[in-house]
């Protein structure tokens, strides 16, 4: 598996966090309390920058480039299916 391209609009922070444990850091680095946050679960990217006035364009970048950098970049998704319904 590749790292992202970009960030899924869907995703949630706490996916995020889980699946690439660098981009940890960035939120962090940008004094976003969303590490064990209950809500993470349900935030998006933009959600979280929206609540923490930080510029979506700016932290999405740095996020990528953590997750890019990430050695666990193929970690599974909390909600990979196996492609049935």
């Amino acid at each position: 598996m590749t790292p992202p391209l970009t960030i899924d609009p869907v995703m949630t922070v706490d996916e995020i966090m889980r699946r690439w444990p660098a981009t940890i850091r960035v939120f962090i680095r940008n004094r976003m309390l969303c590490i064990g946050c209950p809500i993470g679960i349900f935030h998006t990217v933009k959600d979280a920058c929206d609540a923490h006035r930080i510029d979506e364009e700016t932290f999405s970048r740095e996020l990528l480039a953590a997750m890019k950098s990430d050695g666990q970049f193929s970690g599974p998704s909390a909600f990979a299916t196996t492609g049935t319904v």
